[in-house]
């Protein structure tokens, strides 16, 4: 009788998610482990919704509202 040594697709796809896990959590050791910078809540990647408004200057044309309200809910999500 011969049998084959070949992997099944499920096996695969469970071994490369076991290696991708494994990464992440040698990755979040690694961060945890890094010394924290000092946070200045004066200097943000991102502004305050209020200083983001002023910054803007009024929208003339609707096309650019709707890029406006889109590129806003683009920076809810992330």
């Amino acid at each position: 009788m011969r049998t084959h040594a070949t992997i099944s697709g499920s096996e695969l796809l469970l071994g490369v998610i076991a290696i991708r896990l494994a990464m992440l959590v040698l990755v979040g050791w690694g961060l945890t482990l890094l010394p924290q910078q000092a946070r200045d809540p004066e200097v943000a990647c991102i502004s305050s919704p209020t200083t983001r408004l002023e910054a803007q200057p009024p929208a003339s044309l609707a096309g650019s509202r709707i890029v406006d309200a889109a590129l806003d809910e683009m920076h809810l999500h992330d």
